[in-house]
């Protein structure tokens, strides 16, 4: 099997099996994001576990790209702190504005360099990244940032 096979099989299995999907009882933070392109639509909301953990939910519809990466998004933050799950968010979106050039760090993003192939596609790009734009303005909506946190990604 090769590589391009198995990201497919990876962003497949997400969309047909989400994680993470179910909006949260008492979230800090919403925000609801569409692809006026396309019509997909995502509402992301954002809460902390008692542990201080990043807990993170959404639920939308749309297409197995933006479906899958908001899967794949939650599966990366959830428990983890407001920095890392930035961290993350941050390397996701610079290999989204890569389109295809470079090697994704597996290591930080873990299932999401399936969505490496994805960034040769401009017009897929949008709905790859509406999940991940939806958590940052959640955070920020939440207080678990600040607008001046993330400058980085305007």
């Amino acid at each position: 099997m090769n590589l391009e096979s198995l990201y497919q099989e990876i962003i497949l299995d997400h969309y047909k099996h989400p994680r993470g999907q179910g909006l949260l009882a008492e979230p800090l933070g919403s925000a609801h994001h569409v692809n006026p392109t396309c019509g997909d639509e995502l509402t992301v909301e954002v809460g902390l576990a008692t542990g201080g953990g990043l807990v993170v939910g959404y639920e939308g519809q749309g297409c197995s790209i933006s479906q899958a990466s908001a899967s794949v998004m939650t599966e990366l933050v959830n428990g983890h702190t407001v920095e890392e799950a930035e961290a993350v968010r941050l390397a996701f979106i610079a290999m989204m504005h890569a389109k295809g050039a470079g090697e994704p760090d597996e290591d930080v993003l873990g299932d999401a360099v399936a969505f490496a192939g994805v960034a040769k596609f401009p017009a897929r790009i949008k709905c790859a990244l509406l999940g991940w734009m939806a958590l940052q303005d959640a955070e920020i909506q939440s207080g678990l940032m600040t607008p001046q946190s993330n400058e980085k990604t305007q």
